[in-house]
């Protein structure tokens, strides 16, 4: 080999030497998987206690939030969702159903003891019905889309299979999202409406105190709205506020003030709304099949005045003084 190949030689291996060099790190180390895990559940145990710590990478967007790689809060709010969000879902709602169905069978449908009269007062307007009846189709599809959520993919799925599952999933997602705001709106304009008549006063709990008509014999009594009907305004008012307030977080994330947040009010939006539901299906229930006479309150507006007598007596004297009684001879009070 003459001199230049040798030097060509040398020169090459050199040249690879460096760039070997250069490619490596500067010392190895040995790789423990085993105890790598050791460390990360070590760590992760050490975050279960404060649910506001998380596990961070490293990113190269401006979104910061999204180096979250583990959330220990995040696995406790998944389990609520997923678990006792449903439980609470199930007693709510079934146990307010067998309740009603209970009481139906033992207590019957509350008639008109004295029969209907022929004569009628106006209990709502039409504007009073519109709010109503507005409030209340929104509600109802609201509840079908919300329980959608907890209870479709181990109810509805199996039965629909999954294509037709996520488009009835995609139409409940939007008709949930667009239909709030009317009922937003339906629920200040019932407060607004109605305020002034759902006070709470002595009558109330001297109603409460006789069973409203409902447990027992005879009938206590009542200003337009009795005690009974002023706990559903305030279950309504009050419920359907908490609603719209979580309601608007979970629609505009980025205003909750961070994901804790976010989960809190999710928490919120959910037990509210299966409790709303229970007590709207006892609301129902008194306004169909449970009382002879009710839904003509809110269908025609107006209600038979025997009706009115039993269950709204010192409302009637109040409208029989104005002269609001349509047909038939007109009879004094009893």
């Amino acid at each position: 080999m003459s001199l230049r190949a040798h030097l060509r030689f040398l020169v090459t291996a050199l040249l690879l030497a460096i760039a070997v060099g250069i490619a490596q790190p500067g010392s190895a180390q040995q790789v423990n998987p085993t105890a790598d895990s050791v460390r990360e559940k070590q760590f992760l145990d050490a975050l279960k206690g404060n649910p506001s710590a998380e596990l961070q990478g490293r990113i190269s967007i401006p979104d910061t939030k999204a180096a979250t790689l583990e959330r220990p809060a995040g696995r406790e709010w998944r389990a609520f969702h997923q678990n006792t969000m449903t439980k609470i879902g199930a007693v709510a709602v079934l146990g307010m159903l067998i309740a009603l169905i209970a009481f139906y069978l033992i207590r019957g449908r509350i008639r008109i003891e004295s029969g209907p009269s022929g004569q009628t007062l106006t209990r709502f307007n039409g504007f009073e019905r519109f709010v109503h009846w507005l409030t209340a189709a929104c509600f109802i599809v609201l509840a079908l889309s919300g329980l959608n959520v907890t209870f479709g993919k181990a109810l509805l799925l199996p039965l629909i299979g999954p294509e037709a599952f996520t488009n009835v999933s995609i139409v409940a997602k939007w008709a949930h999202n667009y239909l709030a705001w009317p009922f937003m709106l339906g629920i200040a304009l019932m407060f607004l409406i109605w305020i002034k008549d759902n006070i709470p006063g002595m009558v109330d709990v001297r109603w409460f105190a006789a069973g409203g008509g409902i447990v027992g014999k005879g009938h206590p009594p009542a200003k337009r709205f009795n005690g009974g009907q002023k706990i559903v305004f305030w279950t309504v008012v009050l419920g359907g506020a908490a609603l719209g307030v979580s309601g608007v977080y979970l629609l505009f994330p980025a205003t909750a003030g961070g994901v804790l947040n976010l989960q809190f009010w999710n928490v919120v939006h959910g037990i509210v709304g299966v409790l709303m539901i229970a007590a709207i299906l006892a609301h129902i229930y008194i306004g169909t099949v449970g009382m002879e006479g009710a839904f003509d309150a809110m269908g025609s507006g107006e209600v038979d005045l025997n009706w009115a007598r039993e269950h709204h007596s010192l409302w009637v004297a109040e409208e029989m003084k104005k002269g609001h009684v349509h047909g038939g001879k007109l009879q004094p009070a009893e």
